[in-house]
C-alpha cells in the first residue's frame, strides 16, 4: 500500500463527514496532537532548538551504554481547506554520542521525512472538539538516524475544554510499519498559570506487536508571545522498562 492511498483513503472518509475548523492551536509540544487546523493560506512552523533525549542502557557484556542525542525536528502546517490542513514534517539534522566502556563515539545524519492531511470534525459543541490525522512517515535518513521503514498511521484527537483555565484530551494513534501493528494512547491535560503562561501534562501509553509495553510521562510550559508566536520547553522519562530513558526539549512555533 503506497502513502498516496493510505492519505487518498483518509481524506476521503474524512471529507465524507460534516467538518468544522476548531480554533487555531499549535502542535507543539507533546506526542498527542491538538485538534486545532491552520487557517487556508496561512503556514506553520514548528521548530525544535533543539530536542534532547538520554538513554542509558546495558550490553551484552554488562557494560553501560549512555547514549544522548540532539536532534531538530521541524513541521510545516498549511490550510488546504476550510477544516482541512496539509502537513510536512522533517526530523531534521540529529547528533549523537554513545559512550561504552569509557569510549565515546559520535555520529551525526538526516532523519526521516512525514505527510500527513489532518481533518477536523464538527461536533456541533463549543467545548468539544476532535481531529483526525493520517500520516506517513518515510524512511529517507541516514543509517542510524532513519525507522529503516515506512509507517503508515491513523490518529484522532478529542479535546474537552472544562473552563477558560483547564482542557483535557486524548490522542489515539494506529500504526503499522513493515506488516507489524502499533498502537498508542496520549491522554493529556492543559492548564492556565498565569497571563500568557500555560502548563501540559501527558501519559503516553505505547504497545507494539512482539515488544513490552512502555509507558512515558512528559510535562512543559508555553508562553504565548503574541497571537501567533508561541515558545515552550518540555521534559520526559519512560516509566516501564529496565533502562534509564529522558526526553526534553525546546522550541519556537510561528504562524504566518
Amino acid at each position: 500500500m503506497t502513502v498516496f492511498k493510505v492519505l487518498g483513503a483518509a481524506a476521503l472518509t474524512s471529507l465524507s463527514l460534516s467538518a468544522m475548523a476548531a480554533e487555531f492551536s499549535f502542535d507543539r509540544p507533546g506526542a498527542g496532537m491538538g485538534t486545532g487546523i491552520t487557517p487556508v493560506g496561512r503556514l506553520a512552523w514548528e521548530q525544535g532548538l533543539p530536542s534532547a533525549s538520554y538513554t542509558e542502557s546495558t550490553d551484552e557484556n554488562g557494560d553501560k551504554v549512555k547514549t544522548t542525542t540532539l536532534n531538530a525536528d521541524m513541521l510545516f502546517r498549511t490550510g488546504l481547506a476550510d477544516g482541512l490542513e496539509l502537513q510536512l514534517g522533517w526530523q531534521g539534522p540529529t547528533w549523537s554520542k554513545t559512550k561504552v566502556a569509557g569510549k565515546s563515539v559520535e555520529d551525526d545524519g538526516l532523519g526521516d521525512v512525514s505527510i500527513g492531511l489532518k481533518k477536523a470534525i464538527d461536533l456541533n459543541d463549543d467545548k468539544l472538539s476532535m481531529a483526525l490525522l493520517a500520516e506517513a512517515i518515510i524512511a529517507t535518513g541516514n543509517d542510524g538516524f532513519s525507522q529503516d521503514d515506512d509507517i503508515y498511521s491513523l490518529s484522532s484527537a478529542v479535546a474537552y475544554d472544562y473552563s477558560d483555565m483547564i482542557g483535557t484530551s486524548i490522542t489515539m494513534r494506529y500504526e503499522v510499519q513493515d506488516g507489524d501493528w502499533a498502537v498508542s494512547a496520549i491522554p493529556g491535560l492543559e492548564y492556565k498559570i498565569a497571563g500568557n503562561l500555560s502548563g501540559f501534562s501527558e501519559l503516553v501509553y505505547r504497545k507494539a506487536e512482539s515488544t513490552d509495553q512502555q509507558v512515558s510521562l512528559a510535562s512543559g510550559l508555553t508562553y504565548a508571545v503574541s497571537e501567533r508566536m508561541q515558545l515552550d520547553a518540555s521534559v520526559g522519562l519512560e516509566l516501564t522498562g529496565g533502562h534509564k530513558n529522558y526526553q526534553s526539549g525546546l522550541g519556537v512555533s510561528y504562524l504566518f
